[in-house]
């Protein structure tokens, strides 16, 4: 096994002509997109990849040109969420070439690369232990390889789906220093709240408070057949958390059990349903998501904490 040491000086190896190679193609990539926004959270079961699927389609709809990679390797969903599961990419000229879903969005996953619906994804080793040890240093490595092996062509976003936790934040961060904006995704709940800071703080260390935003998902319940709204968790306000780590507040999403099914037939629930309710929700967080970008791309000051009572329907006004 070779040493930290022995590949810093490449050991005859090149390794590091083969890293900085990749290093090069990978700004070559992010210099034809606009803005790269990372999706994170603190922990799992908020939303955020349905989240990231709605964004992306409402930007779409507004004009953009977008892109999607699943980084989520060991559990993606993306492709399915996207109706692009089963398309695999084809292999270019110039690199991978990634499958459009609706409006033309580009879908990169782990999940075209896994022959069946069971298969996992595993990093072979010589040993278990061995496995355990390599397992973050490979994730890193496919990670970068997409970044930098996949032809994006010129866009408006790339959205990063980042799976939940905080180290694949530093992963990265490391790949993508420039970061141009991270968005966290909560609910409305102590548990929630209490594990996105941790993801927050991580991210603000790592690039800059500037950049930062939260979106609160499932903040209310929406009655499909009369139209009444409540809230559907009883847990602590995000703005004001928002405001607190001194970061954007950008806008609510109510809950509609209709959207979990528009996912599950691979279709944006903002197409599937366009006149609901929690549709223009997430629009109008899609508009407060591009003001943000645009505004800390241009080097301005992150926009405004905007105060909505819970229960309206309504993000980002």
């Amino acid at each position: 096994m070779k040493s930290y040491r022995d590949l810093m000086h490449d050991a005859g190896s090149g390794v590091v002509s083969q890293l900085q190679d990749q290093t090069l193609r990978l700004q070559r990539r992010m210099a034809t997109i606009r803005h790269t926004v990372a999706i994170l959270s603190g922990k799992g079961g908020v939303g955020k990849s349905t989240l990231t699927s709605n964004l992306a389609a409402a930007l779409a709809e507004d004009g953009a040109r977008v892109g999607v990679l699943d980084a989520d390797l060991t559990g993606p969903a993306l492709a399915k969420m996207l109706g692009v599961r089963g398309a695999s990419f084809r292999i270019g000229e110039g690199g991978a070439i990634p499958p459009e879903g609706p409006l033309g969005i580009k879908v990169l996953s782990m999940d075209h690369l896994l022959p069946r619906d069971e298969t996992p994804l595993r990093w072979k080793a010589p040993t278990q232990e061995g496995n355990f040890v390599w397992r973050a240093s490979a994730e890193a490595a496919a990670l970068r390889e997409f970044l930098s092996d996949t032809v994006w062509g010129p866009l408006d976003f790339l959205l990063i789906d980042l799976p939940a936790g905080t180290e694949k934040i530093s992963i990265l961060a490391s790949l993508l220093p420039g970061m141009g904006a991270a968005i966290a995704v909560t609910i409305p709940t102590e548990v929630s709240l209490l594990t996105v800071r941790k993801s927050i703080a991580l991210a603000t260390e790592l690039w800059d408070a500037s950049i930062l935003g939260v979106v609160e998902n499932m903040a209310a319940y929406r009655c499909s057949q009369c139209g009444h709204e409540e809230r559907l968790f009883q847990g602590p306000d995000s703005a004001a958390m928002a405001a607190e780590l001194g970061v954007s507040f950008l806008g609510r999403v109510p809950f509609d059990p209709r959207l979990a099914a528009a996912t599950d037939r691979g279709t944006p629930y903002v197409r599937a349903e366009p006149g609901a309710p929690c549709a223009g929700a997430l629009r109008a967080v899609a508009a407060a998501v591009r003001s943000f970008v645009e505004r800390v791309g241009q080097g301005s000051p992150p926009i405004q904490q905007s105060e909505q009572p819970r229960g309206e329907g309504r993000a980002g006004e």
